[in-house]
């Protein structure tokens, strides 16, 4: 197992900005790349050669439709005993990309760290991760877990197919809906927010914490997003026609179940 060893950042967005430091934090030794992001000094790599020329681990920090274009470069630079894993909120397509790209010879594994900028900032505990291993490369996924767990995180262990059906009806649906009423404005103003609506409060920060680009990623990269937005959108469109037709309700479809397994 080697949970420890230099690290090779390969995007300085938020989210491999907040992963750097954690890194640092934790006493890993850190080095980023990134021609589209300021990179501090003591922390820069001056090209993705450099930055994992001695790296034990390669974290892609990229945007996913970037992916496959910097592991195409990447894999020339890379050795045997290196490993390589992404960040992305979608792990099929970047897992598949790995398996294709890296194959046998260069260790890899899929990860979703569910946290971000704004909850590290907060100091959120317990963090959490999912691993998705290749079927190539075990051993990556058990160092991957040792890696996660010493720097404080729960780990989910998932394959990519079943990661990205749950996000669809969590990850993908909240940011849909927050994109809908981050649109309409509906938080522009918050005197007359009652209590009911701190937890939309709270999902619309988390949103607009995140990068701009991260919308359209889960959306698009998730083969499940769209039949989620689709069930949701008809969900809400039956719902709209009920209220409109003015109904007694007496078959109490209009109500609000409380939670499963809670007793009022």
């Amino acid at each position: 197992m080697k949970p420890a060893g230099t690290f090779a950042v390969l995007g300085y967005g938020r989210f491999g900005q907040a992963f750097a430091d954690l890194l640092l934090r934790a006493g890993h030794r850190v080095r980023a790349f990134d021609p589209r992001a300021d990179v501090p000094a003591a922390l820069a790599a001056a090209s993705m050669a450099a930055a994992v020329v001695d790296a034990a681990w390669i974290v892609l920090a990229m945007p996913v439709p970037h992916m496959r274009d910097a592991l195409q470069a990447l894999r020339p630079q890379l050795h045997a005993g290196q490993t390589v894993l992404d960040v992305g909120s979608v792990k099929m397509h970047p897992c598949a990309m790995m398996d294709e790209l890296l194959g046998a010879e260069i260790a890899h594994v899929g990860t979703h760290p569910l946290f971000g900028p704004l909850s590290l900032a907060r100091g959120e505990r317990p963090l959490r991760t999912v691993i998705c291993a290749s079927a190539q490369h075990p051993l990556a996924a058990g160092q991957a877990r040792v890696l996660f767990t010493a720097l404080g995180c729960e780990v989910i262990e998932q394959d990519p197919d079943s990661h990205d059906r749950a996000m669809a009806n969590t990850h993908a649906l909240a940011f849909f809906l927050a994109k809908g009423l981050v649109d309409l404005g509906v938080d522009d103003d918050m005197t007359l927010a009652p209590p009911s609506f701190q937890g939309l409060k709270h999902m619309l920060a988390a949103v607009r914490g995140d990068a701009g680009h991260l919308f359209a990623a889960i959306q698009r990269e998730n083969p499940y997003a769209a039949e989620a937005r689709s069930r949701l959108l008809g969900s809400l469109e039956s719902i709209h026609r009920k209220l409109l037709a003015g109904d007694d309700d007496s078959d109490g479809s209009l109500a609000i179940p409380g939670s499963p397994g809670v007793v009022l």
